[in-house]
């Protein structure tokens, strides 16, 4: 799927529809922090005076009320309480462990008053995974390196606090360990391919799923019946968390 496509899916409009029900009414200035193709950064533009894309490079926004700008949200350029509003929505699963609290706290100190995050909810990194074909190592599913509930969200911002959240999507069973394990060892052939992320480990493109031997395909077969004799549930869950905070002013 083409990302305007993409875009244009139900899955993605619910997901849009749910982060922009949280928009406080008051923000007059937002930064899209990870703004990417600045899909999000024209929808805020809508309703927001002056809105700031950032992105490790340089977004293309073909939009004139979207200012875009090349940053690094671990270390920002912008003064203390730059913006009304800082949006970051699909970003901070990707950040590993030591980069995290850094870019959470630089989100923190650049708003002036809300923070309106959105991240993957209650995510099995362990379900999905893909295998590089340059170095061999196994990658979480769409780069993914962090799992998430409200406790951690929260927990990542001290200096905030909560006004409301909602939801979006819906997720099936996960994997268990057992299931993990024996999907690796066939490979992970119905990982993630389709990903623009690169491997985690030495940052070459994934490229397509590996062909499967017999070995492979026997090992894939019991993979899968652990995956449904052994996991604990199939409740479906949401698939998409998006948390409004307010900055304490103390």
């Amino acid at each position: 799927m083409n990302l305007a496509d993409y875009r244009s899916s139900p899955k993605e409009q619910e997901r849009l529809t749910s982060l922009m029900e949280l928009l406080p009414a008051n923000a007059k200035t937002a930064l899209d922090a990870g703004a990417r193709d600045g899909f999000i950064s024209r929808v805020l533009a809508d309703s927001i005076e002056s809105v700031t894309a950032l992105d490790l490079e340089t977004p293309e926004v073909d939009d004139a009320r979207v200012h875009c700008v090349q940053g690094d949200i671990t270390a920002m350029e912008f003064p203390d309480s730059s913006f009304d509003l800082v949006l970051c929505a699909q970003v901070l699963e990707h950040l590993p462990d030591e980069m995290l609290a850094c870019a959470c706290n630089e989100l923190t100190r650049v708003s002036s008053q809300y923070l309106l995050i959105g991240v993957p909810f209650k995510q099995d990194l362990m379900a999905g995974r893909t295998t590089c074909q340059q170095c061999g190592g196994t990658n979480p599913p769409w780069g993914h390196v962090n799992s998430f509930d409200e406790r951690r969200l929260l927990d990542l911002f001290p200096g905030c606090e909560f006004i409301r959240q909602s939801f979006a999507g819906s997720r099936g069973r996960g994997t268990n360990a057992l299931a993990c394990f024996l999907t690796d060892a066939a490979g992970n052939p119905n990982g993630t391919y389709e990903q623009e992320e690169p491997c985690v480990h030495c940052g070459a493109a994934l490229g397509g799923p590996p062909t499967s031997d017999l070995l492979e395909k026997a090992l894939l077969k019991a993979a899968n019946f652990a995956k449904h004799t052994l996991t604990r549930s199939s409740a479906l869950s949401s698939y998409w968390i998006h948390m409004l905070l307010e900055k304490r002013t103390t």
